[in-house]
C-alpha cells in the first residue's frame, strides 16, 4: 500500500499564522473586557428585568450573525426567556451557490419592509426586547428590525462593530443604522471588514473575529442574567448537558425545560 495522502505528524513549521490570529483574538477580548462589561452588565440586567416579568428577549440576526442568536438558545446552559429569531431565508445559505445559495439571502437582507413581515407573524408583549446582531450594523433587514421593535415600544440591545457601523455608509433608505435604532450599543471590537489577519499575498485579510468577541458577549449576558434572575428570586430552568457521568436527572430536566419553554412563549400567539 501507498503512503496515505496527508500524514498525521505535526507539522516542524512554526505556526506563525495561526498565533499571530490567535494573540489578535485575545486582544480584542481583553479590550471587549476593558471597555464592554459594564454595558454588557446593563444589557443583562434589561433581560434579567423583562424574563423576571415574563417577557421575552429577542435575538435575530441574519446570515453568520444567526449562529451568535442560536449560541444564547438552545444551548447548553440556557433557560427561557430567551427566543432565536432565525430566518431560514436570510441564513440557510451553506451551499453557497445553487439552490440554498449565498445569492437570495444576500439580495433579501437589503430588501427595505423584509423585517416588518417577519415582525408581524407575533404579537409582542409589553416586557419583551430585542437583541439585534449585526457586526457592520448597516443592513436594511436589522436596522429595520430594530426599528420595528422599537416601534412597538420595546427597547433594543445591539451587538456591532462600532469602527464599522460607524465608518460605512447607510444602506437604509432613512439613513439610519442600527447604532442609531437601538438604547444599548455593545461594541464588539472588530475591525470594519471583520478580519484582523493581513497576510503577504492576499488581497483581501483572513481571520474574521466577530463570533469569538460575539461568543463571549452572548455568554457573558446569559450568565449575568441568570445571575440577575436568581437575586429577583427567580430561579431559571436550564437546559441541561446529558454529556456528565453518571447524570441520572437529565432527562427529567429536560423536560422541566421543555415545558418552561412552552409556558414562555404563550403570549406570543394570543
Amino acid at each position: 500500500m501507498g503512503k496515505p495522502a496527508h500524514s498525521l505528524k505535526p507539522s516542524r513549521e512554526k505556526p506563525e499564522a495561526a498565533l499571530e490570529f490567535f494573540d489578535r483574538a485575545l486582544t480584542l477580548l481583553q479590550k471587549l473586557r476593558r471597555t464592554q462589561a459594564g454595558v454588557i452588565q446593563q444589557a443583562a440586567d434589561l433581560c434579567a428585568d423583562r424574563i423576571a416579568r415574563g417577557g421575552l428577549i429577542f435575538l435575530f440576526g441574519n446570515g453568520h450573525s444567526r449562529m451568535l442568536c442560536e449560541e444564547m438558545t438552545p444551548r447548553q446552559g440556557c433557560f427561557p426567556g430567551f427566543v432565536a429569531l432565525v430566518e431560514l431565508a436570510l441564513s440557510n445559505h451553506a451551499a453557497i451557490v445553487g439552490a440554498n445559495g449565498l445569492r437570495a439571502p444576500l439580495y433579501l437582507e437589503n430588501y427595505e419592509g423584509y423585517a416588518e413581515q417577519i415582525l408581524r407573524g407575533f404579537r409582542f408583549g409589553k416586557d419583551d426586547a430585542f437583541i439585534v446582531v449585526s457586526t457592520s450594523g448597516i443592513r436594511p433587514v436589522v436596522v429595520e428590525m430594530a426599528m420595528g421593535a422599537r416601534k412597538r415600544g420595546l427597547p433594543v440591545i445591539a451587538i456591532l462593530s462600532k469602527a464599522h457601523c460607524e465608518q460605512a455608509e447607510a444602506a437604509h433608505s432613512s439613513g439610519n443604522k442600527l447604532i442609531d435604532c437601538a438604547d444599548i450599543v455593545i461594541d464588539n471590537q472588530c475591525p470594519p471588514g471583520d478580519c484582523v489577519l493581513p497576510l503577504t499575498g492576499l488581497d483581501w485579510p483572513t481571520g474574521p473575529a466577530s463570533t469569538i468577541t460575539g461568543a463571549m458577549i452572548i455568554n457573558m449576558i446569559r450568565c449575568a442574567t441568570a445571575e440577575g434572575l436568581l437575586r429577583r428570586g427567580s430561579i431559571p430552568t436550564l437546559l441541561p448537558s446529558h454529556q456528565f457521568v453518571d447524570n441520572s436527572n437529565a432527562a427529567e430536566q429536560l423536560e422541566l425545560f421543555y415545558e418552561a419553554y412552552r409556558k414562555s412563549l404563550v403570549h406570543l400567539f394570543k
